[in-house]
């Protein structure tokens, strides 16, 4: 859950810890420049990973990055961004635990023993990356659980701008429309990422349920595509696209729904007001580009950063397009110790 300065602002999202380490090792069957699932045949991966090679963890997981880099624009105050996410009561809990006091982010996490806390091993020989996910306990988080005491609650009422990840929606869709009637019931700025094609495609029914409480809907190019075909928008234009799905039904009206599509290193798309525009994105050597992993995440960490200081939203796409040009320079979703930002 995301409180951000001077607005309070709340997130959650299945949360994970990040592993990067040299090189991968090919027994278990792990591709160059490939992202997979974890299966029993790569349990055993983890540990090896860390017997084996000096490793560098990160708080991952798609929002918490998005937390951390909207932390790291502002700066100060520490712990402006809280957020709400799943995992283990175990080593690797602890370490995330660590990880997010260490960016500042006001972390409050359901821990639980039904699974190990959820790890993602980025393991690099070279220019080559190879990902592997155990979610484990980042999709074991309870609504009734947590969400619903009233300590965790006081901290969603105290927020004014919201943000969840679709991929929440695979989760528990429950916690994310209580959260966003609230926003909407109060008239406060609730945020939603499509995140990925599958969320469409399979988890439909629960984002549309989700949909007429989104003040702010994020994307790139490759899920608006994939959203407007399972909504039958009947095009491939993504201007097109992100006004048909500005015009979608809305419960909160004195709002009017704003949609930024990212394109990679193509003009970002936004609706502003009644007008589609295109936003240049910065200049950036290909030889520059590092890892691309996370630049969305940092896009939206940025934008947040600028939302919750009332900028215009001109200005949160600039922002959110500097976090992600200084993210794809590096190797993860990590940043120097301040931004260069003004």
């Amino acid at each position: 859950m995301l409180h951000l300065f001077p607005l309070k602002s709340s997130c959650m999202l299945r949360t994970h810890l990040m592993f990067v380490c040299l090189p991968f090792p090919e027994r278990f069957g792990l591709k160059p420049n490939d992202q997979i699932l974890a299966e029993d045949r790569h349990k055993a991966l983890f540990e090896e990973i860390v017997k084996r090679n000096k490793v560098e963890y990160h708080a991952g997981g798609s929002t918490q990055n998005s937390v951390k880099i909207a932390q790291w624009m502002l700066q100060k105050p520490h712990k402006v961004a809280t957020f709400f996410g799943c995992i283990g009561k175990d080593r690797f809990g602890e370490i995330l635990k660590k990880k997010a006091e260490e960016a500042h982010v006001d972390a409050h996490y359901y821990e639980q023993n039904e699974e190990p806390t959820g790890t993602c091993a980025a393991c690099i020989t070279g220019d080559n990356r190879s990902l592997v996910a155990n979610l484990a306990a980042a999709n074991c988080y309870k609504k009734e659980k947590h969400l619903d005491l009233d300590s965790n609650w006081e901290l969603v009422k105290k927020a004014k701008v919201y943000y969840i990840a679709g991929f929440f929606l695979t989760v528990s869709p429950e916690s994310i429309v209580k959260v966003a009637r609230h926003a909407s019931d109060k008239n406060k700025i609730f945020c939603m990422n499509l995140s990925a094609p599958f969320i469409s495609q399979f988890f439909k029914e629960p984002l549309m349920k989700v949909m007429p409480y989104v003040d702010i809907l994020f994307g790139n190019e490759t899920e608006a595509a994939t959203f407007a075909k399972e909504l039958g928008f009947e095009t491939d234009d993504i201007a097109e696209i992100a006004k048909k799905t500005q015009n979608l039904p809305k419960e909160n009206t004195k709002r009017q729904r704003v949609v930024v599509f990212t394109q990679g290193k193509d003009d970002t798309v936004a609706t502003v007001g009644d007008r589609v525009t295109m936003f240049p994105v910065l200049d950036i050597d290909q030889n520059d580009i590092v890892d691309t992993n996370g630049a969305g995440d940092a896009f939206v960490g940025g934008f947040l950063s600028a939302l919750v200081q009332e900028h215009a939203l001109e200005e949160c796409i600039r922002a959110g397009h500097y976090a992600a040009n200084v993210i794809i320079r590096r190797v993860g979703c990590t940043f120097p110790e301040k931004p260069d930002y003004h």
